[in-house]
């Protein structure tokens, strides 16, 4: 099975860090955001990671590379010659279908490049289940963090996401989803996810589970710099 790093955005609210560097690539720990996944993929046996790129695009092959140093191969969907720029989530994802789904899986990892989720574990026997399964997604929620204190979704009595009801969770922006809801979309259009994950859940089509391990959204200086150690404050 495949993944997609998303990693195109400009990350305005982290500048001026991001006025030279794309937010995935900025070290954390001793290593770019971004390793955290590709390393953490290429454990749980992916062999093949598509990342997508908009800001500042040719610095990921430049600092990535081709992926043989993670013992898997990296393919990248520049978005920066689109006429509108970065394609949001779900365009972004329709773009790079083809990269995803080149030796006919349906189904497939999606993880932000700008989340730090280090002890996540990308289970390739839940993945495979998921493929063979009904499902359009399956979701991993985060307990909510005090920047985002109303969370995303809720979690029903037979693990499904549901979009109303307490208590409500943060999507940590980690999940398996199927590569059918992304095929109606136009290619080369923004679109954002939200609305395809508000009408998956109202189909009863997205399955959610509760992340309780660590989990950080890098999306300001400040808590970028809370991770600079390994006694750093995260609770930000």
């Amino acid at each position: 099975m495949r993944a997609i790093i998303l990693a195109a955005g400009r990350g305005e609210r982290m500048r001026p860090l991001t006025d030279q560097t794309p937010k995935p690539l900025l070290p954390v720990r001793g290593r770019p955001l971004i390793e955290w996944h590709i390393e953490a993929l290429a454990a749980a046996g992916v062999r093949d990671i598509v990342i997508n790129t908009a800001w500042l695009s040719e610095q990921f092959p430049q600092q990535l590379g081709d992926g043989r140093r993670f013992g898997l191969r990296l393919h990248y969907s520049d978005e920066s010659a689109e006429p509108g720029g970065a394609l949001e989530t779900a365009g972004g994802i329709r773009r790079a279908l083809p990269q995803l789904c080149a030796d006919g899986d349906k189904a497939f990892w999606v993880v932000s490049g700008d989340v730090y989720i280090p002890d996540f574990r990308f289970d390739p026997a839940l993945a495979q289940a998921f493929a063979q399964g009904p499902l359009d997604a399956q979701l991993w929620l985060a307990p909510n963090s005090p920047h985002h204190p109303g969370g995303d979704f809720g979690i029903g009595p037979t693990g499904l996401a549901s979009a109303a009801g307490e208590p409500r969770y943060t999507w940590a922006s980690v999940g398996l989803f199927k590569a059918a809801p992304f095929a109606n979309l136009a290619l080369g259009q923004k679109a954002a996810l939200r609305p395809l994950l508000d009408e998956g859940i109202r189909r009863q089509a997205i399955a959610a589970s509760l992340y309780r391990g660590t989990w950080v959204d890098v999306g300001t200086p400040q808590r970028w710099a809370a991770l600079q150690g390994p006694s750093a404050d995260i609770s930000n």
